[in-house]
């Protein structure tokens, strides 16, 4: 074997020479060595905080021991820190416990207020229009104004009496909401194609009949599936009886009160074109 050259013996050394000789070198893989280790131990102690909420969410679900879940039950790139966290929130309700339970109530009784009075100046609204332009009867205008006050009733009901307090009444409540509000916007798309083009546009009015529409389809399927369940009760976990009715349920549910809500917003632009002034007048003669 030949020996090396003084060239060769030299670059080995230099490749070969330890990271004392260089303290910048040393330094910097002394941090990332620091850092590589602070995040192992980050690592695994948020792998035991997840291995024990998935126990007590197993234990609490059940009421008996189980046997442990894999970590990523289910697709193997769902965040485990996500599915930790849903683990924990999933058989909570919102709104039906306190302190949740009072804000919910206070909530929904401000709701129910904003809507009636939306709804009052939308009835003055449509009766002035009328003046110049009869497109409506004005007991037609009076009967729809009737309807959405009942489903702010039944609003009023529903924070009032609330579900694991008076279920059946709580359940009432509901109904008259929602199937009062759907009749009602129902009601208000047929108005605003009645005063089309001259006080809403085509475009306007196709919205708000398609926000009726499928409000009126989500309502049919929430009471079906409403009616099925067989218990009141919170914190329902997937495969328990009844679970999925009252997850279908829920989801008509929403639908329907977002309908709800996307409807109102396109009073928007009939609002912005006139003004509702309150006059005060004392008459001296009455005393």
């Amino acid at each position: 074997m030949r020996p090396a050259s003084p060239r060769s013996r030299a670059l080995t050394a230099g490749r070969c020479r330890p990271a004392a000789d260089t303290p910048g070198r040393a330094a910097a893989g002394d941090v990332v060595l620091h850092a590589r280790r602070g995040f192992r131990a980050r690592f695994a102690r948020q792998l035991v905080l997840c291995r024990l909420h998935h126990l007590l969410c197993d234990g609490r679900a059940g009421g008996a021991r189980r046997a442990p879940r894999p970590l990523h039950q289910g697709s193997s790139s769902f965040p485990w820190w996500l599915s930790s966290h849903l683990c924990t929130n999933s058989n909570i309700d919102t709104g039906t416990k306190p302190p949740e339970s009072g804000v919910f109530g206070f909530m929904i009784n401000i709701s129910a207020l904003l809507a009636a009075i939306t709804m009052y100046i939308r009835y003055l609204l449509i009766e002035k229009q009328n003046e110049s332009s009869h497109f409506v009867w004005s007991s037609c205008n009076m009967f729809t104004l009737c309807v959405g006050l009942m489903g702010c009733t039944g609003m009023g009901i529903v924070a009032t009496f609330q579900e694991l307090a008076v279920p059946s009444v709580h359940d009432i409540g509901a109904l008259v909401a929602f199937g009062s509000g759907v009749v009602y916007i129902t009601l208000q798309s047929i108005i605003s194609y009645k005063s089309s083009p001259r006080w809403n546009t085509y475009f306007v009015c196709h919205i708000r009949m398609a926000i009726s529409v499928i409000s009126c389809i989500a309502f049919i399927p929430m009471i079906v599936f409403a009616s099925k369940i067989s218990m009141t009760k919170i914190d329902w976990t997937p495969g328990e009886k009844d679970y999925t009715y009252h997850f279908m349920s829920a989801i008509c549910e929403w639908t329907v009160a977002f309908g709800f809500i996307f409807f109102f917003l396109t009073f928007i632009r009939d609002f912005q074109r006139f003004s509702l002034r309150i006059s005060t007048e004392i008459h001296e003669d009455s005393w």
